[in-house]
């Protein structure tokens, strides 16, 4: 058999190790499958609010066999104006790099999270180099701008954002999604129907293996929620549910921080449910990781609101990698892909029902919760595993 030729791909990214995004384990795949990565990114920030103080006068490293150039950004903070700068900078500064570099590539491969305006700088180097520039489109424009309440629909800003949004994905070659109900999103609202549009879902940035600990959680039957806090995941919803719930040995465990969070944490102490509902802040996927191993089932949410509430939430697949049962509230692709596994509990959006459905799962006789948890590994490793999807993103590179 031939042996296939090794590309040189360039990955922009705005976000890489050590900030918690999955891209830095495609990068690191396919420079194991024997191609030649270099990634295109900002100084990490996210989550942190500052730029990281060893990464202040870095801009070239190698890390696990890929070359990674870093350029200048503010540093994301809280406000809006300072995200505004921070996804501006990276703007200005990628296609700065660009302009400027003299490293030639055979693909460029875009990870677009947000913003959308990651694209810029590879179809800048695309037209400057004519190669192909494929976008793998994660986090969906101008939409999860409207679904957070960033903007209103009727603004200027918005109509910004959706002409240059537009105008970013039409300049791509090709356009993987993370999740089919985008295909839609870009036929109707974007009008984009002549680019080929496949669905590539984003793996898990933690496998579930023998090295993770498990985490003690203590007695009973825990339920574990781990990801953003913000309106559209409505985690606000587990407090109240919780005081209805009339299984006394449940407790749910909550980690991750958003918007939200501070309201969360109200509720909880307005409702005196501390023993019961544990909220443990923000942890890297790696620190909680052993969390889910220690978990009874997995709680995954997602408002059905707009384009963006019938995804594919990452945190699903994570949830199938680690080989447990899920209570989700979910809708669209997301429902769909647990259906099939058959590894899941549903509860409509809903306090009353979200009570209901967790009784309903603690009920369950261990032997019954392992089989569930069993479906949904089977599913992952077919559909999601870390290789199985960067084979698929190396033959659209191709």
């Amino acid at each position: 058999m031939l042996q296939l030729l090794q590309m040189k791909i360039l990955i922009v990214s705005q976000f890489y190790y050590p900030e918690n995004f999955v891209i830095y384990k495609i990068a690191e795949t396919l420079q194991k499958f024997g191609h030649d990565v270099h990634v295109l990114t900002g100084r990490p920030n996210y989550g942190y609010g500052y730029i990281l103080p060893e990464y202040k006068k870095i801009k070239e490293e190698e890390i696990n066999g890929v070359r990674v150039h870093r350029v200048d950004l503010p540093a994301r903070k809280r406000g809006r104006l300072s995200i505004i700068f921070n996804y501006l900078g990276f703007w200005y500064n990628s296609r700065k790099w660009v302009r400027k570099t003299k490293l030639k590539f055979d693909v460029v491969y875009s990870f677009q999270l947000s913003p959308v305006t990651i694209l810029s700088a590879g179809n800048l180097y695309k037209k400057k180099h004519h190669v192909k520039h494929i976008c793998h489109c994660v986090d969906l424009w101008p939409e999860s701008v409207l679904v957070t309440n960033a903007v209103r629909k009727k603004s200027l800003t918005y109509k910004i954002l959706y002409s240059w949004s537009k105008k970013l994905y039409r300049a791509c070659d090709e356009i993987l999604i993370g999740s089919p109900s985008y295909k839609e999103y870009f036929a109707t609202t974007l009008q984009i129907m002549d680019k080929n549009i496949v669905f590539v879902p984003q793996p898990s940035l933690v496998e579930n293996s023998r090295k993770i600990k498990t985490q003690n959680l203590g007695e009973g039957f825990n339920i574990l929620y781990c990801g953003n806090i913000g309106t559209i995941q409505m985690i606000e919803m587990i407090p109240e549910a919780m005081k209805l719930v009339k299984n006394s040995l449940v407790k749910f465990h909550i980690i991750g921080m958003g918007p939200m969070s501070k309201k969360l944490v109200n509720k909880i102490t307005e409702l005196k449910l501390e023993d019961k509902v544990i909220y443990h802040g923000p942890l890297p996927s790696l620190k909680a990781a052993p969390y889910f191993k220690g978990a009874n089932a997995l709680f995954v949410s997602l408002k059905n609101e707009g384009i963006v509430g019938k995804t594919i939430p990452n945190k699903l697949v994570m949830s199938m990698a680690f080989t447990k049962p899920i209570l989700a509230m979910l809708e669209g692709d997301g429902k769909r892909i647990l259906t099939e596994s058959k590894g899941g509990i549903f509860a409509r959006q809903d306090v009353k029902f979200l009570a209901r459905a967790i009784d309903k799962i603690a009920a369950i006789p261990t032997l019954e919760l392992k089989k569930l948890g069993e479906l949904n590994q089977i599913y992952y490793a077919k559909h999601f595993s870390l290789e199985t999807i960067t084979r698929k993103i190396e033959k659209h590179l191709r």
